[in-house]
């Protein structure tokens, strides 16, 4: 079943945002700068380990996000009533 899959090249991820951030990561792709510029040497097993890690980074930054937004603590459908300051 594996020969199957190497009959079919894996697409390139590129959405065509090709914007990076300090680390070299970019923010379309989540992709490292030698995995972008790599890719089209890389044979079907290293695309499929690059898309591994992608994965694995967009969980990363789907918990950050997440753990951020709890820290805050923030509940805006709460209504609050304001007392007289004077």
């Amino acid at each position: 079943m594996n020969q199957q899959f190497e009959l079919f090249e894996i697409a390139n991820p590129c959405i065509g945002v090709c914007t990076s951030n300090k680390k070299g990561y970019c923010f379309g792709c989540l992709r490292s700068r030698p995995e972008r510029q790599l890719w089209l040497n890389m044979t079907n097993e290293q695309r499929r380990e690059v898309l591994r890690l992608v994965s694995g980074r967009r969980q990363r930054i789907e918990q950050m996000k997440q753990r951020k937004g709890e820290q805050l603590g923030f509940d805006f459908k709460e209504e609050f009533e304001m007392g007289k300051l004077f």
